[in-house]
């Protein structure tokens, strides 16, 4: 069966950056499971997945228009030390949910610097290529419930 709209496919993955570092990988782990067509996964690599069928494998590169985009620069911004209530040290490296005017948005504090803390609300992987190593294991058709709700339920059914 190929891969094509509302269809659940099942893949182990290895994503690396271009100096060849591992970011990410599902050895070990269940592979990734979602619903082709229903944006669940970058664009780029959707995209490439298109009509191939369980067994295959593939190296795709994903550019970063197509993988989680290109770096924003206003989601850098710089706010009071004040805006961390509750946290004693801020520190590089660490993340907040910041509540924004488009909803929820994941931070990531990059540098504090006396009472001004500078934060991040990119992906930390904008503005860069990805590369991936992609093992196909399963592809089957989707429920309709599945369809309806945009993702893919577990084997018991509704999880969220």
């Amino acid at each position: 069966m190929q891969i094509e709209q509302n269809k659940v496919v099942a893949f182990h993955y290895t994503l690396k950056n271009d100096a060849g570092e591992v970011l990410d990988s599902s050895e070990g782990r269940e592979p990734l499971t979602y619903l082709h067509g229903a944006g669940n996964i970058v664009p780029g690599l959707e995209k490439e997945l298109a009509g191939k069928t369980a067994g295959d494998k593939l190296e795709v590169r994903v550019e970063s228009e197509e993988g989680y985009g290109e770096i924003q620069p206003a989601l850098v911004q710089e706010v009071p030390r004040d805006a961390f209530q509750g946290v004693e040290n801020v520190e590089p490296g660490m993340q907040f949910q910041a509540q924004t005017e488009g909803g929820p948005l994941l931070v990531t504090v990059k540098d504090v610097q006396g009472d001004t803390v500078t934060v991040d609300g990119n992906h930390p992987l904008a503005g860069e290529p990805l590369n991936f190593d992609v093992s196909i294991e399963d592809v089957r058709d989707a429920s309709a419930e599945e369809v309806e709700h945009g993702h893919v339920h577990g084997e018991d059914g509704h999880e969220h």
